[in-house]
C-alpha cells in the first residue's frame, strides 16, 4: 500500500487556507506545544506577515538526527505487526499489539526518570505477584504502561500514528528565517527535545537579529510538563502577548 508524505509544513499551509477562508488575515499569536511547536516555528517562516508572534512550547525548529531516529522507534512496533500489512488492514483485524508497543513507548519518553521514581518507585504491579518469582510478573510502572497504551489504543490507528511520526521527521525550520518575536517554554528534563538544542534554537534566532525569549516549565513529568507545568509560563505568556 503507498502512502503520499506529508509534513508540518502541509499541516501548516491547511491552517492557512483555512484561516483565509474565514476572512482572517493576521492571526495575535501562533501557540503549541511539541508538534504544535514545529507548527509554531512554520506559521512564523511560511506565512511571517501572517502571524505576529509565536509561542512554541518544548519543541525545536528543526527535528535533530537523534529525534529523527527514536521517532522511527516509535513507529517500527507498528511496522513488525504483521496485521499492519504495509497499511493495508482496513476492514480487517488493525494491528493493535504493534500500536500498544509504540504508545508504550511515546508515553515512557514523554515523562521523565523522575516521574517514575516518585510515581512507582520498584513496586510489583501486584503485591502479591513478586517481579523476582516469574518471568510474567510485572512492575507496576510496567502495568501502569500495559494500561495506558490500551486506553489510548482504543482512540488511536496506526496508519495515523505513522503519519505524525514522518511528519514530524520532516519538520525544517531554519531559526534565521524567524523575523516575528519568539518566547520559547521549555522543559530541562524533556526526553524529546533536549534543553541544550531547544538553547541553540534560541541563540541562532537571536543571532540574525530576532526577538527571542524562553522560559523553564519545571516538574518530574519531562515532555509533559507542557501540559502539567504550563501554569508556570502563565506570566511569561502574558506579558508576551500584551506586548
Amino acid at each position: 500500500m503507498s502512502f503520499p508524505v506529508v509534513g508540518i509544513k502541509d499541516f501548516v499551509r491547511v491552517e492557512k487556507a483555512l484561516i483565509d477562508s474565514l476572512g482572517i488575515t493576521r492571526l495575535k499569536a501562533v501557540v503549541g506545544a511539541s508538534m504544535g511547536g514545529l507548527q509554531a516555528y512554520e506559521w512564523a517562516q511560511s506565512f511571517p506577515d501572517s502571524v505576529e508572534r509565536i509561542v512554541p512550547v518544548v519543541a525545536y525548529a528543526t527535528p535533530e538526527p537523534y529525534l529523527i531516529a527514536w521517532l522511527d522507534m516509535w513507529a517500527q512496533p507498528i511496522r513488525l505487526d504483521p496485521k499492519w500489512n504495509n497499511g493495508d488492514y482496513y476492514g480487517r483485524a488493525p494491528p493493535l499489539d504493534g500500536l500498544k508497543a509504540a504508545l508504550k513507548l511515546v508515553t515512557l519518553q514523554a515523562n521523565s526518570w523522575e516521574w517514575a521514581r516518585a510515581t512507582f518507585g520498584t513496586a510489583p504491579a501486584e503485591a502479591d505477584k513478586d517481579p523476582g518469582k516469574a518471568i510474567g510478573n510485572k512492575f507496576k510502572i510496567e502495568g501502569f504502561l500495559d494500561q495506558a497504551a490500551t486506553a489510548r489504543v482504543a482512540l488511536a490507528d496506526a496508519n495515523h500514528f505513522l503519519y505524525l511520526c514522518k511528519a514530524n521527521q520532516l519538520a525544517a525550520v531554519d531559526p534565521a528565517n524567524i523575523k516575528a518575536p519568539v518566547l520559547v517554554l521549555y522543559a530541562p528534563n524533556d526526553l524529546v527535545f533536549y534543553e541544550p538544542i531547544v538553547r541553540e534554537t534560541l541563540e541562532k534566532i537571536a543571532a540574525a537579529g530576532g526577538s527571542v525569549g524562553s522560559g523553564a516549565l519545571v516538574g518530574p513529568n519531562g515532555h509533559l510538563n507542557a501540559f502539567t507545568a504550563i501554569g508556570q509560563g502563565a506570566d511569561k505568556i502574558a506579558a508576551f502577548l500584551a506586548k
